[in-house]
């Protein structure tokens, strides 16, 4: 595919959510060290654009689905746009409609437009309740990869090195005041009910971990009323900051770049923290990492589940947005002193 003298310059789209995004990093990173000559164009959503800094030859382009590109002319336009950087192929990293007129755009240049494939039918067989098929799937990095591959540049996941720490800002340095105090980032919401951890439980690991005195709490979250909630539990515990609302998301990066260890639910926390190797300790509710969700070179053992034994549907569906009758406490089956208990093994590992 290559042009004599010229680096091949390939295209990847991949829009939203930010833990989608936000996984396509280390597949990136591989790919960027194995083919030195390959030049990526990254076509996301304007917030998103942070979250590559630190990637060598990867340039971040808009897409403004809301306005300037919404619809089949916006995506025209945004085709326009795009057709003087001379792509010499298209990954799709996302498989949406919008995606797919993209790719009758590009189709009227003959240029190479793969797509991934999302697995929907094995996906639908784990997630069923009746006839579940409970097995590890191939997981989305996996499943990124795989496009590179098909597109004649194949990559081997396994030597992914993680992106370099961030250097901290004069403005989150006075805010979160360096001491001797390990940091600690509890990202406590998610997308979905089922995947949120109860926020009295969550308090409950919050104050023992303030009640040591060892450890700096940074509390992550978005919206008003997580906001809200995390500003409280700032007022109350000493040793716990509310990062919400005051930071952006390359200062959050920042930040999370830095942590000695990240606890979030099933959501894109965890995949930003993973991208810079820190080590990430997750909550399962609904979900499960069998659907091929979990954060990059994590130890399986740092995955805390909702018990099966008990809630036997799990996973109820890929995304956590389904939550039968009677699963509305899978998340209390996993108890604050298991959590701890699993913190303090890396903490102090």
């Amino acid at each position: 595919m290559n042009k004599k003298g010229k680096p091949t310059h390939i295209l990847i789209i991949r829009f939203s959510a930010m833990g989608d995004v936000a996984m396509t990093v280390p597949v990136i990173g591989t790919l960027i060290k194995k083919y030195p000559d390959v030049q990526l164009t990254v076509l996301t959503k304007k917030h998103f654009i942070p979250i590559f800094h630190g990637l060598d030859r990867v340039t971040v382009v808009e897409a403004d689905v809301k306005k300037r590109h919404k619809g089949l002319m916006g995506l025209w336009r945004l085709y326009q746009e795009l057709k003087p950087l001379q792509f010499d192929a298209v990954a799709d990293l996302h498989n949406v409609l919008r995606s797919r007129v993209l790719k009758k755009y590009f189709a009227l240049d003959r240029i190479p437009f793969v797509q991934i494939d999302k697995g929907r039918r094995e996906k639908k067989a784990l997630t069923r309740s009746k006839n579940k098929k409970f097995q590890q799937l191939k997981t989305t990095h996996q499943r990124y990869a795989d496009v590179f591959g098909e597109l004649g540049f194949p990559i081997d996941l396994s030597h992914t090195k993680p992106l370099e720490r961030v250097e901290l800002s004069e403005k989150v340095l006075d805010l979160v005041q360096q001491d001797t105090k390990k940091w600690v980032g509890i990202a406590p919401f998610a997308a979905h009910e089922g995947k949120m951890y109860p926020l009295e439980s969550m308090e409950a690991v919050i104050k023992t971990l303030n009640d040591t005195d060892k450890y700096k709490i940074l509390l992550f979250g978005g919206g008003d009323k997580e906001v809200e909630a995390l500003e409280r539990l700032s007022n109350t515990y000493e040793n716990a900051l509310c990062m919400a609302g005051k930071l952006n998301l390359a200062e959050e990066l920042q930040l999370i770049s830095n942590l000695d260890v990240m606890l979030s639910m099933d959501s894109g926390n965890a995949h930003l923290a993973a991208n810079y190797g820190i080590p990430v300790v997750t909550l399962w509710g609904v979900t499960h990492p069998f659907a091929g969700f979990y954060p990059f070179h994590q130890p399986s053992e740092n995955a805390l589940l909702a018990n099966r034994e008990e809630y036997p549907l799990i996973p109820t569906s890929i995304y956590g947005n389904k939550l039968p009758p009677g699963y509305e406490s899978a998340m209390k089956s996993i108890q604050p002193q298991h959590i701890l208990e699993k913190l303090t093994e890396v903490l102090d590992g």
